[in-house]
């Protein structure tokens, strides 16, 4: 039987997955994680799990790991609301219900930093932090060598980047395979979920993903995360026995301080802003957004002063350029160091674990003496490319200043006119449930691959 060892540059979402895939199927993995400890790193801005990304999650990791992840997601919401700045309904799917029971085919909310410390959890021997990727280099015996600032060096017979966005993986491997702006930079905050805060919000947008299109362009997408945890950490009353005991038992919540929180993510045409956004400190964007947003509801304007500044953060959001196919050799590339896309359909996170999933499963089939690596490796990315920058086009047609919305003179008529089509629509269920089961298929919901 062949044996392989994969080493994984990053220890996001899908280098995670993959990592427990690999792991599960007996290969040997190493992740290398530029951060220096396992809490640092990302913030506890939500997550929305597909069907897509829960299939590979429970594929690759291992049962009892896969029920965690279940335990630790926060309530899932049960609305998707679209608004106006004056906290008007414009449309909203949903009835209120959860949106399904399968553990798996299931649409599921996540603390981006909570997913990050689950995967984590049974990795402990195989992640190796502080190590700064510098480049690699292919060996005359058919292997390849990583090398990381420190000095130090790691030798496998496959390297997957799964360094993100601004992977040096990417840039060695495909180098024309450049990224573009999209024209829009957001703003994100963060805000405890208090009393107060609960009366800011309809109740729709309490048990939602809530949506505000507005004049200029402008855009705020609002996310209410309650977990089955307390202020404390400790898991709350009613949760269930094994919930509770899955909560209390695992390691991970020791790294993570994510509590009840409502999230809000504004965006505007990069042109409306100023030409130093990208460089502004909490308070400044807090500011920046308040002065931008004036007419807005006095709730919505509300939710924006109370954010915690150092929450505050700018994103230039940017996409990849899908390249043309390349040759499949002993490196490769998943989730975001490859497929870039704006966050216009909620599916990044969710390809880069379908990415994982494909990958680990062509690898078992190396193992198994079923194909060569080459032939795994090309026939994950034969696929990965189809899928993936499917996700990247659709992406980038939901936000692009190029939009109508964004111009001046025609974009008044343009929300006007969106909004018009959307009051129809609401209005017209069996249209809302053939535009619910499109998104969800979309989603991969009854999806086999």
């Amino acid at each position: 039987m062949p044996t392989i060892k994969v080493i994984v540059i990053g220890a996001g979402t899908g280098g995670l997955c993959l990592a427990h895939g690999l792991k599960q199927a007996g290969i040997e993995v190493a992740v290398y994680e530029r951060d220096r400890t396992r809490a640092d790193g990302l913030q506890g801005y939500r997550v929305g799990i597909s069907p897509d990304g829960s299939r590979a999650l429970h594929d690759c990791l291992p049962p009892e790991l896969y029920e965690t992840f279940l335990a630790t997601c926060a309530r899932p919401p049960r609305y998707s609301n679209i608004l106006t700045e004056n906290l008007r309904e414009v449309l909203s799917f949903g009835d209120g219900r959860p949106p399904g029971d399968d553990p798996v085919d299931s649409e599921k909310s996540v603390s981006r930093m909570t997913l990050r410390q689950v995967l984590l959890t049974g990795l402990e021997d195989v992640v190796h932090f502080d190590k700064v990727f510098r480049g690699y280099e292919r060996d005359a015996d058919g292997t390849v060598t990583a090398f990381f600032e420190d000095g130090t060096q790691a030798t496998g017979d496959l390297l997957v980047g799964a360094d993100g966005t601004n992977s040096r993986v990417r840039r060695q491997y495909l180098p024309h395979a450049v990224l573009e702006d999209s024209g829009l930079v957001g703003i994100t905050g963060k805000i405890a979920l208090t009393a107060e805060t609960r009366e800011l919000v309809t109740p729709k947008m309490l048990h939602g993903v809530s949506m505000v299109f507005a004049p200029k362009g402008y855009f705020c997408v609002y996310h209410v995360m309650e977990f089955p945890w307390d202020e404390r950490g400790r898991p709350r009353e009613g949760i269930g026995a094994t919930d509770a005991r899955l909560i209390s038992g695992w390691p991970g919540l020791t790294f993570d301080n994510t509590r009840d929180y409502i999230m809000w993510g504004w965006a505007a045409a990069a042109r409306r802003l100023p030409a130093d956004v990208l460089d502004l400190k909490g308070p400044d964007l807090q500011r920046l957004v308040l002065e931008r947003t004036a007419g807005w509801h006095p709730n919505l304007r509300r939710l924006f002063e109370l954010a915690d500044p150092g929450s505050c953060f700018p994103i230039n959001i940017r996409t990849s350029v899908p390249p043309g196919p390349w040759p499949a050799g002993n490196v490769t590339l998943i989730g975001d160091a490859i497929h870039t896309m704006t966050p216009g359909r909620g599916v990044g996170a969710n390809t880069a674990l379908r990415d994982a999933r494909l990958l680990a499963r062509n690898l078992a089939g190396v193992r198994d003496g079923e194909a060569t690596l080459l032939e795994a490796v090309g026939g994950y990315e034969d696929r990965m490319r189809e899928y993936g920058f499917d996700a990247v086009r659709e992406s980038r047609k939901q936000m692009s200043a190029d939009g109508p919305v964004h111009r001046p003179v025609i974009g008044r008529l343009a929300l006007a006119g969106m909004r018009t089509a959307m009051r129809t629509i609401n209005h017209l269920p069996p249209v809302k449930r053939k535009m619910e089961q499109s998104q969800a298929a979309y989603r991969g919901e009854g999806r086999e691959d």
